[in-house]
């Protein structure tokens, strides 16, 4: 049945003064936009009318960057977000190991503990963990998600003891000056835990297939991604896709150091094409670590601690060099984890050698893409604005880690964070995401920090980096679907464009920039169809 949606505001995203009075969708299409009547004539002689009285309605978000199974994957995990001491997270396992009945044959994980917020601004180590138990291992996760901490049964089935070195691209710590592991991770060394437990956790594959996507619906994303996808990663993606579970497209970027090139073989169906709501886009390559964490890796120091220490790399320039060489030759998108700008100066090298000795003929349309881009200096996006790069921009680090960020790097470095109106000064084409599970999927929130630029303290973070409204709302839209190479099919509410739209209880443009992050998702329609729908009663008017 056509669908006319029309009585409130309609950002259609294609020019900021394009306010059509009403939309016709039909067979999950923009048919067209325009005055009601013009609307009206166009639908058929079946058609549903929608009075938006008074809400707004513009183009679903895009995440342009995430973790859509690792956020299902959390769901079976102990919720530590709300922990402020070591108590709490020892009262919080302990709780989730009854509560699931686990024992030493199992795991118990936890995930969303940050250390900068705790009580003992510290990371709770094998001391604290061996406190829940000293039989069953333990895991818990940095919210960053590139930190950890193990109890000692936990080091014991990794593997882990004194005469373990630390990996390539990993940290493991250690108690005083001895080599006796202390329990705490970091990057390669909490990956490679991660690694010996995935049998021991009792997995609810349902639960996880039906969790990993609902926070993302509940707010107005309409295409997710997964990023770094690993073979389980593959395989959960095929089965909610099979299944009918997926409700929104999600486009995975296989990690292209850790069989990347082999996943992509054995699914070359998903290669650049959806099947139902599943498609792969590329690969993606893990340069550093987390900024808040301490492992990004910089060019210059860190303050506090070690005055010589810049964090660290992931991986070697020659292996940085052959895997965006490798992306390119196969003429595959690349994204880069870079929050440190030393990472970021990494990728600029890597991917401009790349394109110097491919002979891909296409090798200039790939779009590569820098993921977080907390520290990239106004020569990196010069450069970037140069070979077509795409920042994807964390912007929500301004919130939640602003304060951090001034205490690590610094007043000058620490109000550049996230660059947004020097890379918009440059014509880039730049995107928001907030990297779930790290944190939620809250487009609104984002767009919040880009327009206001405020730390969780209230502290100004780089106002000279403000932009307006309307910039924001295009880097949660149509610059979104530019990034997946979609903006001819979405992003915006054009005539010929899939129905992906969302419903918001007021007009971004036309509400205080304070409140915007109180602005709430009404419904989120994807091809037409509504695929969530918030109650009455959470909802205010306009």
């Amino acid at each position: 049945m056509d669908t006319i949606y029309y009585g409130g505001p309609i950002l259609t995203m294609e020019e900021k003064s394009d306010r059509p009075e009403a939309v016709l969708v039909k067979k999950g299409v923009i048919a067209k936009t325009g005055s009601l009547r013009e609307v009206m004539d166009a639908a058929g002689s079946s058609v549903k009318k929608v009075n938006l009285e008074g809400k707004c309605l513009m183009p679903g978000f895009i995440d342009p960057h995430g973790h859509i199974t690792m956020n299902g994957q959390m769901s079976l995990c102990a919720d530590l977000s709300g922990c402020t001491s070591f108590e709490d997270i020892v009262s919080v396992m302990k709780a989730f190991i009854e509560r699931e009945k686990l024992t030493e044959k199992n795991a118990a994980i936890g995930f969303g503990y940050d250390h900068n917020f705790l009580k003992e601004q510290a990371h709770p180590g094998k001391a604290v963990l061996d406190q829940v138990s000293k039989e069953i291992p333990i895991l818990i996760l940095h919210v960053s998600g590139h930190l950890g901490c193990a109890n000692s049964p936990m080091l014991k089935t990794a593997g882990i003891g004194a005469n373990t070195p630390d990996p390539s691209g990993g940290k493991i710590g250690r108690i005083g000056d001895s080599q006796e592991p202390d329990g705490y991770l970091e990057e390669a060394a909490m990956m490679q835990v991660q690694g010996s437990v995935a049998k021991r956790i009792k997995i609810d594959l349902i639960k996880m297939l039906k969790a990993m996507q609902q926070v993302y619906i509940e707010n107005g994303i309409t295409t997710a991604q997964d990023g770094a996808s690993n073979a389980m990663g593959m395989k959960m993606l095929k089965a909610a896709n099979t299944l009918g579970f997926l409700k929104i497209d999600v486009v995975a970027y296989p990690l292209i150091s850790d069989g990347g090139k082999a996943l992509i073989g054995k699914n070359k169906q998903l290669v650049g094409t959806y099947k139902k709501h599943l498609k792969i886009g590329g690969y993606k390559m893990l340069l550093d670590g987390s900024p808040q964490g301490r492992s990004a890796w910089m060019t210059e120091p860190y303050l506090g601690g070690d005055p010589d220490y810049c964090g660290y790399p992931w991986i070697s320039d020659e292996e940085a060099e052959k895997y965006a060489l490798q992306a390119v030759n196969e003429g595959r998108q690349l994204l880069a984890h870079c929050n440190g700008d030393a990472a970021g100066d990494q990728f600029l090298r890597a991917y401009e050698k790349a394109l110097e000795e491919s002979a891909n003929p296409d090798k200039d349309k790939l779009r590569p893409v820098m993921i977080h881009c907390q520290t990239a200096r106004c020569d990196q996006l010069d450069k970037m604005a140069e070979i077509g790069m795409i920042p994807s921009i964390f912007v929500g680090h301004v919130y939640y880690w602003g304060d951090i960020h001034l205490k690590n790097f610094g007043e000058v470095r620490g109000n550049h964070i996230s660059p947004v109106k020097d890379a918009l000064d440059r014509g880039l084409c730049i995107n928001f995401h907030q990297d779930p599970p790290v944190t939620k999927p809250n487009m609104m929130h984002s767009v919040w920090c880009a327009v206001n630029r405020i730390s969780r303290e209230g502290k100004a973070i780089g106002e000279d980096q403000k932009i307006d409204v309307y910039d924001a709302l295009k880097a949660i839209t149509i610059n979104g679907a530019y990034a997946y190479f979609e903006e001819d099919s979405k992003g915006s509410l054009k005539e010929g464009k899939r129905a992906d739209m969302v419903i918001l209880d007021r007009n971004p443009l036309e509400t205080d920039v304070m409140e915007l992050k109180d602005i709430k998702v009404v419904e989120t329609i994807k091809d037409g169809k509504t695929v969530y729908k918030r109650a009455e009663k959470d909802c205010i008017s306009a």
